[in-house]
């Protein structure tokens, strides 16, 4: 037997009800200053560099996340990693 359900809702009423915290100030904080550097960056390799530097735990953290999101795909789609 297969069931569907669709649920129709904001983003902050799903959050809510999944009992998520508000992390609006916190992210809000956060790209404020990620826009507050990227303004003092000169060049595009400035701007990559920085981004590497100001990601959690910069490259490392950037390919762990790859690798999550593609495991995921792979699954998703019926792969076996």
């Amino acid at each position: 037997m297969k069931m569907n359900f669709e649920v129709d809702c904001t983003p902050e009423e799903a959050r809510r009800f999944l009992g998520l915290p508000d992390v609006t100030r916190a992210n809000e904080a956060y790209v404020d200053a990620v826009m507050k550097a990227m303004q003092g960056a000169g060049s595009l390799d400035q701007i990559q560099e920085f981004t590497k530097q100001f990601a959690p735990m910069g490259q490392l953290g950037m390919k762990m996340f790859q690798n999550i999101m593609e495991a995921g795909a792979s699954m998703a789609t019926g792969g076996k990693k």
